[in-house]
């Protein structure tokens, strides 16, 4: 796709950061959870509250695709104890990369992770890890085709319902 950008998100990107985290992860996760407990999880962690603590935390960084200047997805990067949980200092974690659905297939997820990958090397980090829920059977080809290899798992809460996530990681 021609015109792609990907830029680190401020405070003022906010907003957009809350819009494209709520329609992903509805996107993604609906079909296979029940509508409350989709309800709690949106409200709890795409509210701008929420977005604004992660975004100040100096150990996460946000970057947003735009295709021209519409954003359509975002990578979330943690370092040390801002990963949700090894806390290593010498990986970075992917948090989320969220491409909006119109924009799936067009390579915006390569690209997101691109930009990890090279933020990681820049950062001297000797790997990249990340969690992907085990009924995302799409997301866990993306990355297996990235080089990620499967090394635990993680419950992950969505509203009420506990559910798997395999931990994968790749060495940079």
């Amino acid at each position: 796709m021609e015109n792609i950008s990907i830029k680190l998100a401020h405070l003022s990107d906010i907003t957009t950061i809350c819009e494209i985290g709520t329609k992903t992860f509805f996107e993604t996760y609906a079909q296979r959870n029940s509508v409350a407990d989709m309800q709690q999880y949106l409200a709890t962690n795409f509210n701008q509250q929420a977005i604004k603590k992660q975004i100040e935390n100096h150990g996460s960084a946000f970057y947003i695709a735009y295709l021209e200047n519409k954003p359509i997805g975002y990578l979330k990067l943690n370092t040390a104890e801002a990963q949700t949980d090894l806390n290593e200092h010498n990986s970075v974690e992917i948090e989320r990369i969220y491409v909006l659905a119109a924009y799936h297939g067009k390579n915006i997820g390569q690209l997101l992770y691109q930009k990890a990958a090279a933020v990681a090397k820049e950062k001297g980090k000797s790997s990249i890890w990340l969690g992907v829920w085990e009924q995302n059977p799409r997301a866990i080809r993306f990355y297996e085709k990235q080089g990620f290899e499967k090394f635990d798992t993680h419950i992950f809460i969505v509203g009420s319902e506990e559910q798997t996530d395999y931990l994968m990681r790749k060495l940079l």
